[in-house]
């Protein structure tokens, strides 16, 4: 039942994806071309996930999930050194790409080496991500 409940809440993340635009890289890079041939339309998309998902984090407090054993928490408000480069890099990839994760993997189902290349390269920085991170940390701590 989780399986295919999964499925389908993935299936309507793909399909919302598409039709919002997020799988064109045109539209993306024309969101982030602030001082040229800006593209205002994806801040519609952005508020059409923020909004309910802040109004989901207050909902779901003192419940418990029907499919899981709880829900999980809310990211830490604090500003460190693993956010700061996290965000650097997607932005970086975002910006050169014009996909990130969630869009990259629904952009695989109409095919393009585009979105390949961008999977392979995003699988490779989740991999080098946690030695380099337990490295950075062992370096703050000698200093």
């Amino acid at each position: 039942m989780r399986v295919m409940i999964s499925f389908l809440v993935g299936a309507l993340f793909g399909l919302g994806l598409l039709m919002s635009g997020m799988t064109d890289t045109t539209k993306v890079q024309g969101w982030l071309d602030v001082f040229g041939n800006w593209d205002p339309t994806l801040a519609f998309v952005m508020g059409g996930a923020i909004v309910p998902m802040a109004a989901a984090w207050r909902f779901t407090q003192g419940r418990k999930p029907v499919l899981a054993a709880a829900f999980p928490a809310p990211p830490e408000p604090r500003l460190g050194r693993n956010l700061v480069i996290g965000s650097t890099f997607f932005g970086m990839g975002w910006g050169l790409a014009g996909l990130c994760p969630g869009p990259a993997m629904a952009s695989l189902s109409y095919g393009g080496v585009g979105g390949v290349v961008f999977l392979v390269a995003m699988l490779a920085g989740m991999l080098l991500a946690p030695p380099l991170r337990n490295r950075l940390d062992q370096q703050a701590v000698a200093v």
